[in-house]
């Protein structure tokens, strides 16, 4: 976990239980310092409509739950008990998870705010792609709620008067509600403080002028503040720079990375396998393929589909369990029908999204792989039975019903979306439309317990269909870590181009995801707003009462707050409970309190 942003430098247990509540899920935590005891921290975690606070001791020398291990610093500590599970526990067994974050919100929406980025590899980002004067802002990683100004400057070499890159970093203070380098002025924002010091450079002590040029722009944002990333995107670049800027840039820096992800293709260009691929160059990677079972081993090819698996990766390339699992494919050809439904069969898919209509533009774009309506058809081994359509305001939705020949299982009944208001070579007006059809999509797969893969296809399998899958992962994300949580959509494209070439063809395709995603948050804030309006309206806030306690001992094992709907205004009124931090070897209980 590379993020620093869970720790919230300026609220109280109430605040942090209020963002929790309104804005987190089961699961999501912040850290806060503690106002008892200055110097310490609080772990405040949301688990299902309770909040559990958990004290934080800072010693001078390590941070410990006071007991268990020690660490350096706290980021270190919160990372431990979030990858360690069932580490936290209460006294009575029950497991205190640390699942997601809830990021503080970004001090700034330029897009020189890279949030969570350490120094190494800022330094990285910097040297290779950067150039003299190229800058950056990005959090403190040993001092939280600080920043760091990390700049590439020249370096003058005194043997041979030759200059050298290095980068330069310079810490943010932020105090009182200021920032400033560590002595000089003081600005109310980042955005100020940095326009200052591009007019007037500062000077390293070897003598080096520390010139901000050109901000390297970073594309992380924090999901709820999408809207004013949209917003610096959409500016019009002025005539000084680039005439095409934001997110034609993006897009196209995205577009260079493509030469890093050309894997090996070696099925799809196999002789036997070239009359099922409807675009000649556009085929599957061997590493993600599809591979179709119960065939003929000794026929060549009778395994290849021009289609491949799409999961949420983490940056380190392993799946994530609890992620979305997707097949995008082609169009059908009349001679892969059979291996299209030999593939949903296989794969115990029960949702087919369809983006495409047959014909377009006087061109076919798929060959209809499904009966008319009340009509039954066979598909190999595969018998398909059209049960119902009904039409929608933009897609159609068909009932299903599949059998084997060759299995004695019960029939599968399959949902199949088409979408029919997405015009060839382009984008949907706007994205209600598509956000109201995945919200279908998925109300059908949540019905299916133990389902397989959601097939998504459009002609070649990559356009529309890479829009709607990194659209409906995004979503996925937010869903399950909340508004707060950090996005990158140009690297959620990158991932899914890592498993399936060319996903997401053009600037519009990309623009539109961010346009859904957008709306998808604003209709989500609108709504978590008038909930919180609701509630309020329900319930009057007061103080708990506890019953007065007398028995010593009982009093100094007190170490965990719980607190639900009813918070208090007053930290000392909370209640600690008993916590045990089990540890591999050390467990024990730990004295807490905010």
């Amino acid at each position: 976990m590379t993020s620093r942003r869970w720790f919230h430098p300026n609220i109280t247990g109430m605040e942090a239980e209020q963002i929790l509540l309104a804005r987190g899920v089961h699961g999501s935590f912040l850290a806060r310092p503690s106002k008892s005891n200055p110097g310490d921290f609080t772990l405040s975690v949301r688990r299902n409509d309770e909040v559990t606070h958990i004290k934080i001791q800072n010693s001078g020398d390590y941070y410990d739950l006071y007991g268990g291990e020690k660490f350096a610093t706290l980021a270190e500590l919160v990372q431990y008990y979030t990858e360690q599970h069932g580490l936290l526990r209460e006294k009575n067994g029950d497991i205190i998870e640390l699942k997601y974050p809830l990021n503080c919100k970004d001090p700034t929406s330029e897009r020189w705010y890279h949030g969570h980025l350490s120094g190494r590899d800022a330094e990285k980002l910097l040297m290779d792609k950067g150039k003299p004067g190229s800058f950056l802002v990005r959090e403190s990683q040993s001092k939280p709620g600080d920043f760091v100004l990390s700049v590439l400057t020249n370096e003058e070499k005194h043997e041979n008067v030759d200059r050298r890159t290095k980068v330069t970093h310079v810490m943010i203070r932020y105090q009182d509600g200021k920032y400033d380098v560590g002595g000089g002025e003081r600005f109310d924002t980042l955005t100020d403080l940095v326009e200052h010091y591009k007019k007037n450079p500062m000077v390293e002590k070897s003598g080096i002028v520390v010139h901000l040029k050109q901000p390297f722009n970073a594309t992380r944002i924090n999901a709820a503040n999408i809207g004013n990333r949209v917003r610096e995107l959409n500016k019009v670049a002025d005539n000084s720079e680039k005439p095409k800027q934001g997110f034609w840039e993006e897009f196209e820096v995205l577009q260079q990375q493509e030469c890093k992800l050309l894997y090996p293709r070696k099925e799809g260009q196999r002789p036997e396998n070239k009359s099922k691929n409807r675009y000649k160059n556009i085929l599957p990677f061997d590493t993600t393929r599809v591979q179709l079972k119960d065939v003929e081993a000794e026929k060549s090819g009778s395994d290849y589909i021009n289609a491949n698996f799409i999961r949420n990766l983490h940056e380190e390339g392993c799946y994530v369990d609890e992620g979305k699992v997707f097949i995008a494919t082609q169009g059908c050809l009349q001679n892969t029908v059979i291996d299209f439904w030999k593939m949903v069969y296989q794969e115990n898919t029960h949702v087919i999204v369809m983006t495409t209509k047959e014909m377009e533009r006087g061109r076919n774009k798929c060959v209809r792989y499904w009966p008319d309506i009340k009509c039954t058809k066979e598909f190999g081994r595969v018998r398909v039975k059209n049960i119902e359509e009904r039409p929608a305001q933009d897609y159609i939705l068909r009932e299903l019903e599949v059998t084997h020949f060759d299995r004695s299982d019960p029939p599968r009944y399959i949902w199949h979306y088409q979408y029919l208001s997405w015009p060839d070579h382009g984008v949907p007006n706007e994205p209600g439309g598509v956000l109201s059809f995945l919200d279908q999509v998925n109300r059908a797969q949540s019905a299916f317990a133990l389902t397989g893969p959601i097939v998504v296809h459009c002609s070649a399998g990559i356009g529309r269909t890479g829009t709607i899958i990194v659209i409906d992962l995004l979503i996925d994300i937010i869903n399950r870590q909340g508004l707060d949580c950090d996005i990158d959509i140009p690297k959620t494209i990158q991932m899914v181009r890592q498993q399936r070439s060319g996903m997401v063809q053009t600037e519009a395709q990309y623009k539109f995801i961010y346009m859904a995603v957008q709306q998808y948050i604003d209709t989500a804030q609108k709504r978590l707003e008038e909930e919180q309006r609701n509630k309020t309206k329900e319930r009057e806030y007061s103080n708990i009462k506890y019953p007065q306690m007398t028995n010593a001992k009982q009093k100094a094992n007190m170490s965990i707050s719980r607190s639900s709907s009813s918070v208090t205004n007053d930290e000392s009124s909370a209640v600690y409970e008993n916590l045990n931090i089990k540890t591999p070897k050390s467990p024990g209980s730990i004295n807490s309190r905010r």
